[in-house]
């Protein structure tokens, strides 16, 4: 893999800027996307089938499923979870002090309330509606015992939601909770948002894509939360634009000049921007980076607890041929982020599928990737350590959960899989499907 000299660095932020979606356009083509799917009934009442039993990975099939040691435990459809209009999109999962394992699983419509149950199984408790109208995009993160749940509905703000709730709910009678008397707060500061960012040691909310009345082009929306019940708006970061998703970190990394500082990792439609946000009201963006076949960069996560690598997923470069992902194989960008005032792309990892990059999460030393029409892929990318090119990580696993595409080969679309959640300690995976539902897995080397 070709390493970006600084001659290759002024080029890629030249193709970047030249090539790079907005938000709007890519909005665009998804809402076209679905309302194809939607034409070939893909949203239908009962168009999928309920899980009647465990379904353990053999021989490259677990059902309907292309996998590779990756077991399907359990599964709830859209409509199984009281959605209206059985579409999917964010999950995130909460434990309770107790051990038991929840997920709020987003829906156009609202989000559902699950419970994983020690075999695996999957009990749905409710669902909170959303605060104003349907949207495609709803985000949800959760600190302590609570869940704070934004989406690009008009006038939607943010939702402080108590899981603790759930504890009282009994199995088999699924209660729907009042958008006002159930939530612990309701912040109306913003109107919209895109995606929800939590840095749970400092007790911080951060809104990203926020609409124009936040007045915070869209950038760093920042909230304090050490009350739930009185979320406080506590600064703003403006000054890189919009930002699509972020990544917010006390930081321990090996650039020793900012330890203990929370840096965030923003990814801003066409660049890498490394923020120091402990003065919320004076942040300081350090570094901002371009790359080679930018077209829109979406999200990334650390990959090491040394935090000096990054993995990076652009939501557009497969669909439009672009940079390394010319061949329409999902693409995952490396950076070297041990300066965080010069970021380096060391190289790229190349997915065996066509699909496009949505969501990714490092536990251990293994990236879950959320890859749409590809599902969830699981690779290992503990040799960056010693080879940053990216030729070294391999996949070890995945969960194909759209089969739809599976005799071409796989397409560069927006279906199949939005979100993975890899945190619970009992090793449960959740995956939320555009169409189909909630699914608990098992990664099983």
């Amino acid at each position: 893999m070709k390493l970006l000299t600084a001659a290759g660095l002024a080029t890629a932020a030249f193709s970047g800027h030249a090539l790079a979606e907005t938000m709007a356009q890519l909005k665009q083509l998804k809402e076209a996307s679905w309302a194809a799917l939607n034409e070939t009934g893909a949203f239908d009442l009962n168009r999928y089938g309920a899980l009647r039993a465990p379904t353990s990975c053999v021989n490259g099939k677990a059902g309907e499923y292309q996998c590779s040691n990756v077991d399907l435990v359990s599964f709830l459809r859209h409509q199984d979870m009281g959605s209206s209009t059985r579409k999917g999109n964010d999950v995130w999962g909460w434990t309770s002090s107790t051990g038991r394992e929840f997920g709020a699983v987003g829906q156009t419509d609202g989000a559902a309330f699950v419970e994983i149950l020690a075999d695996g199984s999957l009990v749905y408790l409710g669902r909170l509606p959303t605060q104003t109208s349907s949207s495609s995009w709803r985000d949800m993160k959760v600190i302590g015992d609570f869940v704070y749940i934004g989406s690009e509905a008009n006038n939607h703000g943010l939702q402080v939601f108590d899981m603790k709730k759930l504890l009282a709910v009994e199995a088999g009678s699924p209660k729907v909770f009042s958008i006002s008397s159930d939530l612990t707060a309701h912040f109306e500061g913003f109107g919209n948002s895109h995606n929800i960012v939590a840095l749970e040691e400092k007790n911080l909310i951060l809104a990203v894509g926020t609409g124009t009345s936040a007045n915070c082009r869209g950038g760093l929306f920042m909230l304090d939360v050490s009350d739930p019940s009185s979320p406080k708006s506590v600064g703003c970061l403006s000054a890189g634009g919009y930002v699509h998703d972020s990544q917010c970190v006390v930081y321990t990394g090996v650039d020793s000049r900012y330890t203990g500082r929370e840096i965030c990792f923003n990814y801003n439609e066409d660049s890498l921007d490394i923020t120091d946000v402990t003065s919320k009201s004076s942040p300081i963006t350090i570094s901002s980076t371009k790359y080679n076949g930018a077209t829109y960069t979406h999200q990334g996560w650390l990959a090491d607890d040394e935090m000096r690598f990054l993995l990076l997923d652009d939501e557009l470069d497969e669909q439009k041929r672009a940079g390394p992902a010319s061949n329409q194989r999902t693409t995952t960008y490396i950076v070297d982020v041990s300066n965080l005032e010069k970021p380096l792309f060391t190289g790229t990892y190349q997915s065996p599928a066509i699909a496009i990059d949505h969501n990714q999460y490092v536990v251990n030393g293994l990236s879950y990737q959320a890859n749409y029409g590809s599902g969830l892929r699981i690779i290992d990318v503990r040799s960056l350590k010693t080879d940053p090119t990216g030729r070294g990580i391999r996949e070890v696993g995945f969960f194909d959960c759209y089969p739809e595409d599976d005799s071409v080969g796989g397409r560069a679309d927006f279906t199949g899989t939005w979100s993975v959640y890899p945190y619970f300690k009992s090793g449960n995976i959740l995956l939320n499907s555009i169409e189909r539902g909630v699914f608990v897995l098992k990664y099983n080397p």
